[in-house]
């Protein structure tokens, strides 16, 4: 079984990688303590496929096992839906031993954290992702939180989970577009760490597509890999190291909000956002128009979508100064240099950031 090890001193932790070894989730959750309790917070999607294989497991080890659902989405991962579950936790009788596990996607994850994390003064915590999103990039790095209406993430913490169980068999029954949202947060760490893994992701396209087993363990173990070593260096984005994991996101996160987090999944608008930052650095002469042509053909093999939302652009560039990436009224933006390699770049401006928008 593939497992990444994140070092974080007292909150380290591993991530466990394979096919099938959904079950294996109990042994993360103190199953065998006398008092045990989880909570486990899904949708009613994967509570379809998923929650009962991990209900039994956890149930036989002994136990005392709740199953809190929400809907489907991202209008889900808000302030509102989190106090719906503390109150249902308290109703459940949650207490400060009780585990929380996030069986899903990167909603159920950022919103089943933030519970974790808040919930008595913290709750430990452990990421169940079934979606190729999650799996390569949300469960992993502690961040957890909800949306304000005209802000994505602007209310959460740093939670580490005490483990994440990925099992890829979960992606078997991933709607298309889903999985194809998740590959853009793969193309985004060939871009910003690994010019190596762009180039195997170009010539295993069809694989890719197929939703190869083995290829998308390696996926999976490497996106994971790639992430930890940049957490590891900056857990709570203090250093600006962590900032490049955000390359297209200051774009997607204004596309998200402008639309109401109805119209995009999360990861085709950061296939759109890293469209725009490519054209942006293209601009600001950072790369040339080879780079761009060479990301946009990768992202058109996984047929994700690169128009600009139809929102009024200065509408945008608004929405992006609301931006956590911001400092002292500057637009700051995770921008390539080269394949493989990109910077945290200050001060930019809005006539470039318009025109960056305009494929």
């Amino acid at each position: 079984m593939p497992t990444v090890h994140v070092n974080l001193g007292p909150r380290s932790y591993d991530i466990e990688i394979a096919s099938g070894n959904l079950r294996e989730a109990a042994k993360l959750c103190d199953a065998e303590a006398d008092d045990a309790q989880t909570v486990i917070i899904t949708d009613s999607h994967v509570a379809e496929h998923y929650v009962d294989p991990v209900v039994e497991a956890l149930e036989g080890l002994g136990c005392d096992v709740s199953v809190l659902e929400v809907d489907p989405g991202e209008p889900s991962k808000a302030p509102e839906v989190a106090t719906e579950l503390w109150e249902e936790m308290l109703d459940h009788g949650a207490d400060r031993k009780t585990v929380v596990l996030a069986l899903g996607g990167g909603v159920v994850g950022d919103l089943a954290g933030f519970v974790a994390a808040t919930f008595s003064r913290g709750l430990r915590f452990v990421q169940v992702p079934t979606t190729l999103l999650a799996q390569v990039d949300s469960s992993v790095g502690g961040k957890v939180g909800v949306n304000l209406s005209a802000g994505k993430n602007m209310v959460g913490a740093f939670w580490q989970p005490r483990g994440v169980l990925i099992d890829v068999a979960t992606l078997n029954t991933l709607p298309d577009r889903e999985f194809r949202a998740g590959l853009a947060e793969v193309v985004k760490y060939g871009v910003i760490q690994d010019a190596e893994f762009f180039a195997y992701l170009e010539n295993n396209v069809a694989k890719v597509n197929a939703r190869d087993a083995e290829v998308l363990t390696y996926i999976v173990q490497r996106c994971c890999r790639l992430k930890a070593d940049v957490v590891e260096q900056d857990e709570r984005e203090e250093t600006g190291v962590r900032a490049i994991l955000n390359y297209g996101h200051t774009f997607c996160h204004a596309f998200e909000a402008g639309t109401g987090y109805e119209t995009l999944l999360h990861g085709e608008g950061v296939a759109i956002g890293m469209m725009c930052a490519a054209r942006l650095a293209e601009r600001m002469g950072r790369v040339d128009a080879a780079f761009v042509e060479r990301q946009r053909k990768l992202l058109t093999a996984f047929e994700l979508p690169l128009d600009v939302p139809d929102v009024d652009r200065d509408e945008l560039v608004e929405l992006m100064y609301r931006d956590k990436k911001v400092e002292r009224g500057k637009l700051r933006f995770v921008l390539p240099t080269q394949m493989g390699h990109v910077e945290l770049v200050r001060g930019v401006a809005n006539e470039d950031v318009l025109a960056a928008m305009e494929a």
